[in-house]
């Protein structure tokens, strides 16, 4: 599950980058993803902690190839991706659209290496 583990470092960069930014630079990185709404500074700051951190846990399961947790990140991510879209639908925020796209970027990277690995995986096990 090699390009599964190395599609994930996506995830980590983005996470952590973003994390960052929003701790950092709450306002800046609003205007960056496209926002029209009005989040002050607090929020961007708390989401921004919980991304990093977030970024060091998926960090962790790649450093680690915790294999066994690859179809979780996609699950979870898949949650995501539903919650982005229902707050876009809610705020019409273009923010969510942007985030929306790279999230499912990564939800196809990492969904399209899990599946052809797992399938590669099983035809070794039967010819075995």
């Amino acid at each position: 599950m090699n390009r599964t583990r190395l599609s994930l470092w996506y995830v980590v960069t983005y996470l952590c980058l973003t994390g960052l930014l929003f701790f950092f630079f709450p306002e800046q990185t609003l205007r960056l993803l496209l926002s029209n709404g009005d989040y002050g500074t607090v929020m961007p700051r708390v989401v921004g902690l919980f991304m990093f951190c977030l970024g060091i846990v998926v960090a962790q399961i790649v450093r680690n190839s915790t294999q066994q947790l690859y179809a979780t990140t996609l699950g979870v991510r898949v949650i995501f991706l539903a919650g982005f879209l229902f707050v876009y639908l809610k705020s019409r925020d273009p923010m969510f659209l942007v985030i929306l796209g790279v999230v499912g970027f990564g939800v196809l990277l990492t969904g399209f290496n899990y599946l052809r690995e797992r399938r590669t995986s099983r035809q070794a096990m039967t010819q075995a």
